[in-house]
């Protein structure tokens, strides 16, 4: 693949994930919020661990990738 292409696709999408980020906040309010997800508090300090939600991505963005690049 050419450089000029993986450049022309990343910036589109980081210009996709900012403007829902914008103007469309609630696509991505479910993050951190499904079951599974750790969020661990205490008085001092917090741990935040997004499992369910990193797999979700990570299917999602395999479907998507295995759609544009399947030869």
């Amino acid at each position: 693949m050419n450089i000029g292409k993986v450049l022309i696709i990343l910036g589109s999408s980081m210009l996709i994930i900012g403007v829902s980020i914008s103007y469309a906040p609630w696509l991505i309010n479910w993050f951190g919020k499904l079951p599974g997800d750790i969020n661990i508090k205490n008085e001092s300090s917090s741990v935040f661990i997004p499992i369910t939600s990193m797999i979700v991505i990570s299917f999602v963005l395999s479907v998507v990738l295995n759609l544009f690049f399947r030869k």
